[in-house]
């Protein structure tokens, strides 16, 4: 496994993978940035580097998530929920096929190894509020505002 650290408007960010895909993005508000990018991780660090000057909206390299196999289901519906958009949990529950999964989807988003490439951050309360990110609620607000900076009133 390689490990990079860049920085971001979010924090300093790690990102670790190897050939089959990256397995952990996650931010942090302290650390060292890497002065040198492995090459397995290069699409990664260019592609995020995109997404916060606002040059991409989705990813196209390889996710390798270590996870249950009710949580990388549920990883992977928080990939079809498209940029500048939110789901509640309740609507995300519905998408995995049970209402009563609730509970269970917000604990596999919780999980969620992979922060912005799987959009947990797009998922919200169903009164409409931030609620349950790992990176804290500041991070998902800024989050939610750059992918979608006209829709800041309805959703704040």
């Amino acid at each position: 496994m390689e490990t990079v650290y860049i920085k971001t408007p979010l924090g300093i960010t790690t990102i670790i993978g190897d050939e089959n895909g990256v397995s952990v993005i996650s931010v942090s508000d302290e650390g060292t940035v890497s002065v040198e990018i492995p090459a397995v991780l290069q699409k990664a660090v260019s592609q995020l580097n995109d997404y916060f000057e606002g040059k991409r909206t989705d990813f196209d390299f390889i996710l390798n998530p270590v996870g249950t196999e009710f949580q990388k289901k549920v990883w992977k519906a928080l990939l079809e929920i498209p940029y500048g958009k939110t789901r509640t949990y309740l609507e995300q529950s519905k998408v995995l096929g049970d209402v009563k999964a609730i509970r269970a989807v917000a604990s596999a988003n919780g999980k969620n190894p992979l922060w912005i490439v799987v959009p947990c951050h797009r998922v919200i309360g169903t009164d409409g509020s931030l609620t349950g990110y790992a990176g804290g609620l500041w991070r998902k607000k800024w989050l939610l505002e750059h992918e979608n900076p006209s829709n800041q009133q309805s959703l704040f």
